[in-house]
């Protein structure tokens, strides 16, 4: 299991929801998302049959998971590559630094890779004395800061170009600009510098085909084709739900990947690595290794309603669609997996830390509906909601809403006698009737307060007999 969020998600998402200039840059990114994600689906009419087609593979896949494992080792062993299970974070992170290490590496370069987020590889990075760069220009942006990333696919999404102007006036001491142009080419300059003298390389994983061992690397900005053919020594890291049977099935995920990630055909760079360098050839890595991480996801597996989160391909499209997402951000969270599907993943590789995240929805459906290969999100979530409150350790929750959810188990109780409810009705109605304005109640005690506190509350009306039908007339 991975190390425990730090800090508090209710203090920080309270602190979010206040924040009027991250929502602001929140929805205007989002938003811009979800235009052009709705412009090329409606420009490819088979977009629906590819996620019924995508759907099918990886459940089918998923359902298969331990024989695909295998075959996808032995032609990874055939490839030249060296293979490596680790059972969690640690293991990963313990095995990737010794390697580091023995090769005498002082720089790595890393493409994006969530899983390295998730098992926290450049603190032991930093720990063992080896600089880590993260060449993905959003996550280099974010290391920059001194944070982590607050999107799947983009780290840097609560960040304006103004904010990252001034951030690149303070870190190299440049004239302040804000154009998006010359704050890349300043960031491709210095991080050109860096591969020509890296020696050790690290990328994820978007598919690992087992027919073939062949590893998928998606992505806009080079780095991930930079990071893995240019150091001497490159290990490619994966979650082992990343595995697909066939060659021939990868299309199907290219189609829809892009599409609901980024709002593209497809993305700039594909790249097919299928093993180091070999003899005769010009360039590519002389060494080549694949960490394998389970790190909870095999629990998962044994769950029959949560295995199908599994199914995820990391497009961060359902976090574009979430209220709670646009309202809050990434770090609100404070896991590495922000948003609806983070709040599947968090409590699964954090434990009870992040126990609460199931709770951060609303559960509209939007993100259902947008997910790519057709994950109900929601479904899970009230399956993670009732396996938290039935659980041995119930969650510790903040007193006001411990006390909110108390009323709500009263009302629950009392709901279930119709006449109890009517002749509260009409005495709650009697009795507030005098602190209503124009209908509404703008304060009421403890637990409706945490209500009144944000908006208004429309008084109760006395409930009105509904008649027998043998009482009513024809007209």
């Amino acid at each position: 299991m991975a190390a425990s969020p730090k800090g508090d998600f209710f203090d920080s998402s309270r602190a979010a929801v206040q924040d009027r200039e991250l929502q602001r840059k929140l929805e205007s990114a989002s938003t811009r998302h979800l235009d052009h994600f709705a412009i090329v689906k409606a420009e490819f009419p088979l977009y629906e049959a590819e996620k019924d087609a995508a759907h099918r593979i990886k459940t089918d896949a998923i359902a298969h998971l331990d024989e695909l494992l295998i075959q996808l080792t032995d032609k990874l062993h055939a490839n030249g590559c060296k293979v490596f299970f680790a059972e969690n974070a640690e293991q990963a992170r313990k095995y990737i630094v010794d390697l580091a290490k023995a090769k005498g590496a002082t720089r790595v370069v890393k493409g994006k890779s969530m899983t390295t987020e998730e098992i926290e590889l450049n603190p032991a990075f930093k720990a063992a004395g080896i600089d880590p760069v993260e060449t993905d220009l959003g996550e280099y942006i974010v290391q920059l800061r001194g944070e982590g990333p607050s999107h799947i696919i983009t780290p840097a999404i609560h960040l304006s170009k103004e904010d990252i102007g001034h951030l690149f006036t303070e870190q190299f001491g440049i004239e302040y600009t804000s154009e998006p142009e010359k704050l890349t080419a300043e960031a491709r300059q210095r991080l050109r510098a860096i591969f020509l003298t890296a020696d050790f390389g690290i990328t994820g994983v978007n598919f690992a085909i087992a027919e073939t061992g062949t590893l998928i690397v998606v992505e806009n900005e080079g780095n991930g084709r930079l990071s893995s053919s240019m150091p001497d020594t490159f290990v490619a890291i994966m979650g082992i739900e990343k595995v697909i049977p066939r060659l021939a099935d990868l299309s199907h995920f290219l189609e829809i990947l892009a599409r609901t990630a980024t709002g593209q055909k497809l993305t700039t760079y594909t790249s097919f690595i299928s093993g180091p360098r070999r003899e005769g050839e010009l360039d590519g890595p002389r060494e080549m290794h694949v960490v394998i991480l389970d790190n909870g996801r095999s629990a998962m597996l044994a769950d029959p309603v949560l295995r199908e989160a599994l199914n995820c391909i990391r497009c961060g499209a359902c976090l574009n669609v979430c209220p709670i997402y646009r309202r809050i951000g990434g770090h609100a969270y404070k896991s590495v997996y922000p948003g609806p599907i983070g709040s599947i993943v968090s409590p699964n590789l954090f434990g009870s830390a992040a126990g609460y995240l199931p709770f951060a929805s609303t559960l509209c459906g939007a993100c259902k509906d947008i997910c790519p290969v057709k994950i109900n999100i929601p479904r899970i979530l009230l399956h993670l909601r009732w396996k938290e409150t039935e659980g041995e350790r119930p969650l510790k929750w903040p007193a006001a809403l411990e006390g909110a959810r108390a009323g709500a188990r009263r009302f629950a109780g009392i709901a279930r006698h119709p006449r109890t409810i009517r002749m509260l009705g009409r005495l709650a109605a009697q009795m507030l009737k005098p602190f209503a304005h124009n209908g509404y109640l703008r304060r009421m005690p403890s637990p409706f307060s945490n209500w009144t506190k944000y908006r208004n509350f429309p008084r109760p009306h006395p409930h009105k007999r509904r008649p027998a039908s043998s009482e009513v007339r024809e007209p």
